[in-house]
């Protein structure tokens, strides 16, 4: 099994909210389900799946047709398109029995949802699964200080999300924003990717990724992005100047 996650490009990572998309309650997962499957055809890399109210079989459908979805996205793409790199992968929030069960590609963790010791446990255990089950598949955390960053990093995480680096509402009860500098201290200080989250826009994920970020995640960015497309190519343009 993969543990630190290799990359070759900054990560655009879509954080999902279904509460947030503008549709009634009854039609929430099926619009998510589209979204996801938008989001993957434009190009994103990484999806995380963070729908912690769903009760488990819920959570295990919503992820077998996201993972069905980006794969069907991957295949209808053709020549040089954004998802020429392959299907987006599939995360699942606080789920390790849902995203190796569902052929998710790896799991991520909040900063107090898994102590950070269980995780080289984890690894081990996934290294001795089939290679179809436990290669390339990675265990995140989100961190909100260098000391759990680094006991993330120690303990075999494959990456780590780091934030709020801006002000947003949905990080408010983490407390003020990190700020790029803090940002680019985290990224000096653990050899694994960290991943920028809180509060990126068009405006300012260049900046993020110049601190040393390996690339950022959002949730309103993508999922209220009128042009998602259009959003993802003017990311990967700014990007691309850093």
């Amino acid at each position: 099994m993969q543990s630190t996650v290799r990359l070759s490009a900054p990560v655009l990572c879509y954080v999902t909210d279904r509460h947030s998309l503008p549709v009634p309650p009854s039609q929430r997962e099926d619009a998510l389900l589209k979204r996801i499957e938008l989001a993957s055809a434009a190009g994103l890399d990484w999806i995380q799946i963070r729908e912690k109210d769903l009760s488990a079989k819920a959570c295990s459908a919503l992820v077998s047709q996201a993972v069905e979805r980006v794969q069907r996205a991957s295949e209808l793409q053709s020549g040089e398109t954004p998802r020429s790199r392959g299907p987006a992968r599939i995360l699942v929030n606080d789920r390790l029995d849902i995203a190796l069960a569902e052929g998710a590609a790896g799991a991520h963790f909040g900063e107090n949802s898994l102590p950070p010791q269980a995780a080289g446990r984890i690894r081990h255990l996934l290294a001795a699964q089939p290679a179809s089950t436990g290669r390339n598949f990675s265990l995140g955390f989100s961190c909100h200080s260098l000391g759990s960053a680094q006991a993330a990093a120690s303990a075999g995480a494959g990456y780590v999300f780091f934030g709020p680096i801006f002000a947003t509402p949905s990080k408010a009860a983490f407390g003020r924003p990190q700020g790029l500098e803090r940002l680019a201290g985290i990224c000096a200080a653990i050899p694994i990717p960290v991943i920028a989250i809180g509060g990126i826009s068009l405006q300012n994920a260049a900046a993020c990724v110049q601190a040393g970020a390996a690339g950022i995640a959002a949730i309103r960015l993508f999922q209220d992005a009128p042009d998602l497309p259009a959003t993802v190519a003017a990311l990967r343009i700014s990007l691309e100047r850093v």
